[in-house]
């Protein structure tokens, strides 16, 4: 019998922490609908004082001030209607326990979020490769990631995935990075003119940059070539793909109008006969 009356008890006592009157909630509604108006006209006037380049950055930013903001605004409002909080999570205590185990995935997310916003490791227009998959990104949001690819795809990324990866950003120094294209020659070719050829077709794309000036290696002495590399510097990382196929059309032009041939891989088959098995 006591331990009915207990129970019914706690019971009272969590729905004494849970009661509300409908006036209650009218205020809270209300209350939360005048911090979203603010917190929007402030964002539009944060907006005007930026310049287009950061607007990107800020968006992100915001974006988790709000969700904070709001949780404050929604617990300081419930205190003040007289809702008695730490009844209501010691009763949800469970029940919290419970969700958390079945969402860890999402908290993972959104605490690996908030480190990348506080280490800006990723920021909002950096080019990142993850997974074998480059985008730039557009927004960092509380659980993911929006980035757009260079076939105009949105790629979605979940924020843990950077704390569990190797994450390259192409951007983190700058937005000009070093690409290069590599081709091979036939032996007996002469290297210096190569050289030259390589250096004259990388410097014709309008794309390339003046400085740093462009470099040729020579890689190594392969099976049946000899391995060059031309190194460049591009602008816009994004798309080095494009100045690299023209580039690699102008190698070849120039290569057959000076009688450089490219080679491919050649294998001799020798092939021994035993003439005594033969007859037998």
């Amino acid at each position: 019998m006591r331990e009915i009356l207990d129970l019914l008890n706690k019971n009272y006592e969590i729905t004494n922490a849970f009661s509300l009157s409908i006036m209650d909630v009218i205020v809270l509604t209300i209350t939360l609908a005048i911090a979203y108006t603010v917190l929007k006209l402030f964002k539009k006037f944060v907006n005007r004082k930026l310049q287009p380049e950061n607007e990107l950055k800020v968006r992100s930013i915001f974006s988790y001030l709000s969700w904070i903001i709001y949780v404050v605004i929604f617990l300081v409002t419930m205190n003040k209607m007289g809702v008695n909080l730490t009844a209501l999570f010691a009763a949800s205590a469970a029940l919290l326990i419970g969700v958390g185990l079945a969402l860890q995935t999402l908290f993972q997310d959104i605490i690996s979020g908030v480190f990348i916003m506080i280490d800006k490791s990723v920021r909002a227009g950096d080019i990142i490769e993850l997974e074998g998959k480059v985008g730039r990104v557009e927004e960092i949001k509380l659980r993911t990631t929006r980035a757009v690819t260079l076939n105009n795809k949105v790629l979605i990324i979940p924020n843990h995935l950077y704390l569990t990866n190797s994450l390259y950003n192409w951007t983190q120094n700058g937005n000009t990075t070093r690409e290069s294209v590599k081709v091979g020659v036939a032996y007996g070719s002469d290297v210096q003119l190569v050289k030259e050829l390589l250096i004259k077709a990388a410097k014709s794309h309008p794309s390339v940059l003046v400085s740093p000036p462009v470099s040729v290696l020579f890689e190594d002495f392969g099976d049946s070539s000899l391995n060059f590399k031309v190194v460049f510097t591009l602008a816009d990382s994004f798309k080095a793909q494009f100045p690299q196929s023209d580039i690699r059309f102008e190698i070849d032009r120039l290569f057959r109008e000076h009688k450089i041939s490219i080679p491919f891989p050649q294998r001799d088959l020798h092939i021994y006969s035993n003439a005594q098995e033969l007859v037998k």
